[in-house]
């Protein structure tokens, strides 16, 4: 029996086939593809944290080594300084560089899980804290590195802002470095807070830990501001009970 391909039914179960088909082979490849793209994916989280440490323009090879060689722990803690399945005996135990707080998200952060990082630059300690907001069109983070009270390095990224302005944030490697030796608490009534912000030039009062916000960016500037000041006063117990943080 012929069939007539000019009927709706033949049609219909062809267009249906070919959907199968088409699905079958978008999703074979999305698993072929997905370990290389989470590969991706997290060497660019490295380079990321390296950067806030004030290591950049890597190859990656380099930024794996380099990785390896300073981030000593990736700690899961939550606000009141309590860390989740932390070695009794030290607090550098070896607890992973990948494997804890380094899969963490946004959305962990939400819900109270926080990572830290804990790295060495030759014989200084400095520890890396994750930073999440929103900018003019979206979501904004990045990572800080904090020694001593001090900002040791920083870097930002976004979603979707403006090109040649909020996007600075994460292009303007010169604005990012405006932060290195800015302090981060401060005790201006008498309760610790967190200090380390971005605002415009005239209304800078506390020169040691403001940054100047980025022309034409203000409502970007300002996002970087409040996820600086939301994101690090999660870590302030926890700042406030390790003497070189």
């Amino acid at each position: 029996m012929k069939l007539n391909t000019n009927s709706n039914s033949y049609i219909i179960i062809y267009s249906a086939i070919l959907v199968v088909v088409v699905a079958f082979l978008l999703a074979f490849v999305y698993q072929a593809l997905k370990p290389m793209q989470d590969a991706n994916v997290a060497l660019d989280k490295k380079k990321q944290i390296l950067a806030a440490l004030n290591v950049r323009n890597l190859s990656d090879e380099e930024a794996e080594i380099k990785y390896n060689e300073m981030v000593l722990a990736d700690y899961v803690i939550d606000e009141d300084a309590q860390c989740e399945d932390i070695p009794e005996d030290s607090l550098l135990a070896g607890y992973g560089n990948t494997e804890h707080g380094f899969k963490l998200n946004s959305s962990d952060y939400k819900a109270g899980r926080l990572a830290l990082y804990i790295c060495k630059v030759g014989d200084k300690y400095v520890y890396v804290v994750p930073v999440y907001g929103m900018g003019l069109w979206g979501p904004i983070w990045g990572y800080v590195g904090i020694s001593y009270n001090k900002v040791y390095g920083a870097y930002f990224d976004h979603e979707s802002e403006t090109a040649g302005l909020g996007a600075e944030i994460k292009d303007s490697q010169a604005w990012q470095e405006k932060f290195i030796g800015k302090e981060v608490l401060d005790e201006p009534t008498g309760l610790i807070e967190v200090c380390l912000g971005v605002k415009k030039p005239s209304n800078i009062k506390l020169p040691n830990s403001e940054v100047d916000c980025i022309t034409g960016a203000t409502l970007t500037s300002d996002g970087v501001d409040a996820m600086l000041k939301e994101s690090i006063a999660k870590y302030r117990n926890h700042m406030l009970h390790t003497p070189d943080f």
